[in-house]
């Protein structure tokens, strides 16, 4: 593990839905610049864990922390006590995510679903945050898409201006929760291009996917989970082609 901070720490999550728990007291570390993918079969806790990295999902224990700074909650003597919406909104901003349905709105042209949160927030004027927009698209290869709107892409287009618009606001780390599993198999090659883009431009991300190919060739780390735990992680020559677990053997044997 690097010595580097941690851009996202995880310690002791647990989160139960009911009677099922569905994080069971996780811990986890993602370097600055890093690439983490997480796998593991369906029901893991996969996507819980990373929407409680931005507190999408709220933990029954445990804690978050994004660049040093508590996600979600301020310490209150010996108690975690919830921050406001508003504060919790400010704190999203610093973390994109990029959802498995596009979530674009559908009145506005591409560039303008890219610029609307930069203005919104205040941290742009609209000049600036089309002008970054522009780049953006630019980046994930739409540039000439800039006055569709989103019924007139693809599905794969879509997924990639949510990408831009996820890097808008210039996030510390970018979030991606199955970013291909709404695509045809077409389609997804081009997502993952894009994925790969930002992978070698140092942004840290942290990527929920199927795609275990793209686990071996992009991410600096790889973590299985199963059962709400994180059974095995590390670089992905070990998780992926020399398992110590039983259980990571067991899940690879059926999906390579």
């Amino acid at each position: 593990m690097s010595t580097l901070a941690a851009a996202v720490e995880v310690r002791g999550a647990s989160k139960w839905f009911g009677a099922h728990k569905v994080l069971d007291e996780v811990d986890l570390t993602v370097c600055p610049g890093h690439v983490t993918v997480i796998i593991g079969p369906s029901g893991a806790g996969k996507s819980t864990l990373l929407r409680a990295i931005n507190h999408l999902e709220k933990l029954d224990a445990g804690r978050v922390t994004v660049n040093g700074v508590l996600i979600g909650v301020r310490e209150h003597g010996t108690r975690l006590k919830e921050l406001s919406e508003r504060a919790i909104l400010a704190q999203r901003a610093e973390i994109g995510f990029v959802f498995q349905a596009f979530n674009l709105f559908p009145h506005l042209t591409v560039l303008e679903n890219v610029a609307a949160a930069p203005v919104a927030t205040g941290r742009a004027t609209k000049t600036e945050a089309r002008e970054r927009a522009l780049e953006l698209l630019a980046q994930v290869g739409l540039a000439e898409k800039a006055e569709a709107y989103p019924g007139q892409l693809s599905g794969g287009q879509q997924q990639r201006v949510a990408i831009a618009r996820a890097l808008a606001l210039r996030p510390g780390v970018v979030l991606f929760d199955e970013p291909t599993s709404a695509l045809d198999p077409e389609l997804v090659g081009e997502v993952l291009a894009a994925i790969r883009a930002l992978a070698g431009g140092g942004t840290t991300l942290v990527i929920v996917t199927h795609e275990i190919g793209f686990a071996r060739e992009a991410a600096d780390r790889v973590v299985f989970m199963d059962a709400g735990r994180i059974v095995e992680e590390g670089p992905p020559g070990e998780v992926l082609d020399r398992p110590r677990h039983p259980r990571t053997r067991e899940f690879l044997s059926k999906v390579l």
